[in-house]
This record gives structure tokens, C-alpha cells and sequence, in this order.
């Protein structure tokens, strides 16, 4: 897969790490992403589902056995609009 090819993917039933935010709390924090927004992921933290802004986040996320990090701004878009809007 190709670096562009991360940012246009599915990412409602992934595993995620956060690995930098502008919130502290949410460092480090992993889950299951159950939902996506335009501007949102939906976690689920343990049992408890919390929604994040992408804008403020760095997700690390396993693609074929390779650890990705991808800024959320770059993934701001609806899934529907992603493919066509990041290059």
C-alpha cells in the first residue's frame, strides 16, 4: 500500500493508538474505532466509547504489519469525500 493509499482507507473497525494530542489525557489511549465523522472518531475505550477531533491528534495504526502514523487533519473528511480529497 502506498502512503496515500493509509489516508483513504476505511478506518471504522480499526485498532488505534493516539500517539500525540493537544489534550494529555488521550495520549497513548488505544481502542476500536466504532464511528467516523467528518471532523470525529467514535473509540471504544474498554468498554466506554468517546469521540476525539481528528484535528488534534496523531492515530498510529497497524496496515499489513506495518505501524502508520497519520495526522488526523490530513483524514478530515467524511469517508465518502476522503478518496476523492486526499492526494
Amino acid at each position: 500500500m502506498q502512503q496515500n493509499e493509509y489516508l483513504k482507507t476505511e478506518y471504522i473497525g480499526k485498532s488505534v493508538i493516539i500517539r500525540q494530542c493537544t489534550d494529555p489525557s488521550w495520549i497513548n489511549k488505544s481502542g476500536n474505532i466504532i464511528d467516523e465523522t467528518q471532523k470525529t472518531f467514535l473509540i471504544d475505550l474498554a468498554g466506554t466509547k468517546k469521540r476525539i477531533a481528528k484535528k488534534n491528534a496523531i492515530f498510529e495504526f497497524t496496515f499489513e504489519g506495518k505501524k502508520i502514523m497519520i495526522e488526523g487533519s490530513c483524514i478530515r473528511y467524511r469517508s465518502e469525500d476522503r478518496i476523492k480529497k486526499t492526494r
